[in-house]
């Protein structure tokens, strides 16, 4: 059974950083595009950040220059590097895998707040 495991979520200020992980057990990992997405209570789940099998990267223009997405196909991980936090990054943030499937974790919280 796939799944997609989420951590490093938490409680930050304002200006500080965090790390997310995503763990994930599928056999071809490094054949997926890898993506991290948030949903902001009451509002739409939103793209932040992507990065295809070769290691192209794409963001949202909401955290570009901010944010840094990254994979370790020798550890089948995914990483979302968070620096310079606002509190309007505060959202619940799932990592997705596709490929010819998509998968996707049950979320981890990030709240940016003082």
């Amino acid at each position: 059974q796939v799944q997609l495991v989420e951590s490093g979520g938490g409680l930050v200020q304002p200006g500080g950083s965090l790390r997310l992980s995503c763990a994930a057990s599928l056999s071809l990992f490094s054949r997926y595009a890898m993506s991290w997405y948030r949903q902001a209570p009451g509002k739409q789940r939103e793209l932040v950040a992507s990065v295809t099998n070769s290691g192209r990267t794409n963001y949202s223009d909401s955290v570009k220059g901010r944010f840094t997405i990254s994979r370790d196909n020798a550890k089948n991980t995914a990483y979302l590097q968070m620096n310079s936090l606002k509190p309007e990054d505060t959202a619940l943030y799932y990592c997705n895998a596709k490929y010819y499937s998509e998968y996707w974790g049950r979320g981890t919280q990030v709240t940016v707040s003082s």
